[in-house]
């Protein structure tokens, strides 16, 4: 029986395509959403789906895991579900900020910009400590996010989700350095344009934008969720042991390629 793994993020997109992959794996799932509505019926008929792949080892919630309170009350409940080992992996997949430019007529508020930064960087590195405080993340253990070509190219109203995955990298950058002597890396992936509910929330182009990639990649298409899923399956081997402070592309070369904003 495999270890468990931690995905903030886990109902949809990138977080839920690694769930369903790394349940198929014999992975215990934890994982955090935060949805409504129809989209919360579909997290828990996906919670479902994962508990009959992996024999039941599946837990949700539907909390805000940016929020410091809920890390507070929700580590000892990992804890105790975990028991003596640690956790195989913590990855990191909330996408949920403001998308509007720094300036301008409208432009983003200081509010704005502080719980997008946090949500989509900071909270990592909150996240980590208070793990690695309970022990719960040991040699072995994997920390991750996402990123996307997003953290060094401009566009329009893209601005605070950058600083935000700037910050991000740099946090699991750090960790990885800081935890490395523990057997612990931390790495970032940077995926590709990638068809998901959070694209459609970055511009209203989001259609165009699928269309240009698909002619700009080298593999004339864009990412899918499972191909992010399987780069973490595949960080979760023994040989990957030695992958660490890195940023590891999923793209099919796309960031090679021009732009297309």
């Amino acid at each position: 029986m495999k270890q468990w793994v931690l995905i903030l993020g886990c109902s949809t997109g990138h977080g839920g395509a690694t769930a369903k992959r790394l349940a198929e794996e014999g992975y215990g799932i934890l994982g955090f959403h935060f949805d409504r509505a129809d989209i919360k019926k579909q997290a828990l008929k996906f919670k479902e789906e994962l508990s009959d792949i992996n024999g039941g080892r599946v837990h949700f919630w539907n909390k805000n895991a940016a929020d410091i309170d809920i890390m507070n009350e929700y580590v000892p409940i990992i804890k105790e579900i975990v028991g003596d080992g640690t956790l195989k992996l913590l990855l990191h997949s909330i996408a949920f900020g403001t998308t509007m430019n720094l300036l301008g007529e409208k432009h983003v508020s200081r509010k704005q910009m502080d719980m997008t930064v946090h949500v989509m960087g900071m909270s990592m590195l909150y996240w980590t400590q208070k793990l690695h405080d309970a022990k719960l993340i040991g040699e072995g253990s994997r920390v991750m996010g996402f990123t996307s070509e997003g953290n060094y190219v401009s566009m329009e109203g893209y601005g605070p989700v950058s600083v935000a995955k700037v910050a991000m990298e740099a946090i699991l950058r750090q960790i990885g350095w800081e935890l490395g002597k523990f057997g612990i890396t931390a790495n970032i992936i940077q995926a590709g344009v990638t068809p998901t509910r959070a694209l459609t929330k970055i511009s209203d182009r989001w259609e165009e934008w699928i269309k240009r990639t698909e002619y700009r990649n080298p593999m004339r298409r864009t990412t899918t969720p499972e191909d992010v899923a399987n780069t973490v399956s595949l960080l979760l081997r023994p040989e990957a042991d030695f992958i660490n402070c890195s940023t590891i592309h999923c793209d099919g070369g796309e960031h090679r390629s021009g732009r297309i904003y």
